[in-house]
């Protein structure tokens, strides 16, 4: 899901002491099924031009960012309740990783499905 909207972080992160604002341009999960219940990965697409993993280090971690993501993702209708960093195995040079739960699989598929 392409998106526009700004993030910050405050550089609480384990591998960044980078305070800044962090344009988000797309949504994307990664669907999987556990015993019946689905969870998934969201990869939140940062603009790498306001934030480069090579010198900035890694969002991974930053209570700001995630605390800002939550609040968004509820403003437009998604469950964000059980959502969290994934792995730091999981993140990438252009989107930060999080785990999602059944919540927010239900909520997003609803919101996609509403929107297509």
């Amino acid at each position: 899901m392409k998106v526009e909207t700004t993030l910050h972080t405050n550089g609480s992160s384990l591998w960044s002491s980078k305070s800044k604002a962090v344009r988000i341009t797309e949504l994307r999960v990664i669907d999987f099924t556990y015993e019946d219940e689905a969870y998934g990965e969201l990869r939140v697409f940062f603009d790498k031009n306001d934030w480069n993993c090579d010198c900035d280090g890694d969002i991974y971690t930053d209570d700001l960012f995630v605390k800002e993501l939550k609040a968004y993702l509820t403003s437009i209708g998604i469950d964000a309740s059980d959502t969290g960093y994934s792995e730091y195995g999981m993140q990438g040079n252009s989107y930060v990783s999080l785990d999602v739960g059944p919540k927010f699989m239900a909520s997003w598929k609803q919101k996609v499905t509403v929107e297509a």
